[in-house]
């Protein structure tokens, strides 16, 4: 199954925290990547860093979650929330996936 993974941050926590966890952040997501398809963080249009996206392939949501809670940012405070979301992608790449 494909999930979509929202995080929030917690306003004003991130340029420092990001900056220090983030190359064991990116070690995990590199030792992951069967996992976490993509990965990447979300900003406003105004450019303020809002949280991040990933999408994972697992087999339940209890996999999902044990992921967020090994990442080397989750117990830093910069999280506010999480959102794990079955995802169906039926379009990709120009091209429908699957017929309806």
């Amino acid at each position: 199954m494909l999930f979509a993974v929202m995080f929030e941050d917690n306003p004003g926590t991130g340029a420092d925290i990001r900056a220090r966890h983030m190359p064991d952040h990116l070690a995990f997501l590199e030792r992951n990547n069967a996992q976490i398809k993509a990965a990447g963080p979300l900003a406003t249009e105004a450019g303020s860093d809002a949280g991040g996206m990933w999408l994972v392939e697992a087999g339940d949501e209890a996999g999902v979650r044990k992921l967020v809670e090994e990442d080397p940012l989750w117990p830093t405070g910069l999280r506010k929330s999480v959102q794990i979301l079955c995802w169906n992608q039926v379009f990709a790449d120009g091209k429908r996936l699957i017929d309806f």
